[in-house]
């Protein structure tokens, strides 16, 4: 690991904003927050926002900033990333961001049921060959219900057409109630958060002439299946780099 590695992971070690819960820690006796985010760490009781692979923590922050009734909880394995976002949250004192490294499929042992309002996926990989990794396969949503409010809202934003219909597809074939939808933000003029809150990802892929792809549904609460996508063409650019190894050397 090298030395700008190192110095991120001791200054996260310190942050406040920051919480650290890697598997052997829940192995070893449970997570003490669980069901007590609001008033043990954010002091309120705001409703529980989360940013899953959070990379940067531009949609934590960002959220944060503009909705200061709400608690936004960045969610992501990877501290180097993450370490950008928890900096700029804690240095501007957003005491409504806060950021938890932890792997995904651990989720349900971080929140207690009906403890999180809503959920945002930006920009995953969108397995296109392993369904049960998609963040947003019937796996990852029996999942989400087990912590969402009823009523729940998850938003995926991403540039992948593979992942965008594969979700919709999921969405309508189960009855969730798709609250918005969009194949191409950024070209539809739109002025919000969907619009005015870029990943460096998001950034990526506009430069390459890629649309943005963006989809909000109700996480439901009836039984669920996976549709069928064999007729989906696969994205025709995975080939190019997710990210760039001398500018994102946390990724």
């Amino acid at each position: 690991m090298g030395k700008n590695k190192l110095k991120k992971f001791a200054e996260m070690a310190e942050m406040p904003n920051v919480v650290q819960a890697p598997r052997d820690v829940l192995l070893a006796g449970g997570f003490t927050l669980r069901g007590h985010w609001q008033e043990e760490f954010f002091k309120n009781p705001n409703p529980i926002v989360l940013e899953l692979g959070c990379g940067k923590g531009e949609y934590t922050v960002g959220l944060a900033r503009k909705t200061p009734l709400r608690n936004f909880i960045g969610i992501d394995i990877k501290g180097a990333r993450m370490y950008t976002g928890a900096r700029e949250a804690l240095d501007t004192e957003l005491a409504n961001a806060a950021f938890l490294r932890t792997e995904i499929e651990l989720i349900e042992n971080f929140f207690n049921p009906a403890e999180v309002a809503e959920i945002w996926i930006t920009f995953p990989d969108p397995q296109m060959k392993k369904v049960n990794k998609r963040l947003t396969s019937t796996r990852f949503l029996k999942a989400y219900r087990k912590i969402m409010a009823p009523g729940g809202v998850v938003n995926l934003k991403t540039d992948s057409p593979f992942l965008f219909e594969y979700t919709r597809r999921l969405a309508e074939l189960n009855g969730l109630e798709i609250l918005d939808i969009s194949r191409d933000l950024h070209g539809e003029g739109r002025t919000d958060a969907t619009t005015e809150i870029k990943t460096y990802y998001e950034s990526q892929w506009i430069s390459r002439g890629k649309t943005i792809k963006y989809i909000a549904f109700r996480i439901g609460d009836g039984a669920l299946a996976e549709p069928d996508v064999s007729d989906l063409e696969k994205d025709d650019y995975r080939a190019i780099p997710r990210f760039d190894p001398n500018v994102d050397p946390g990724r």
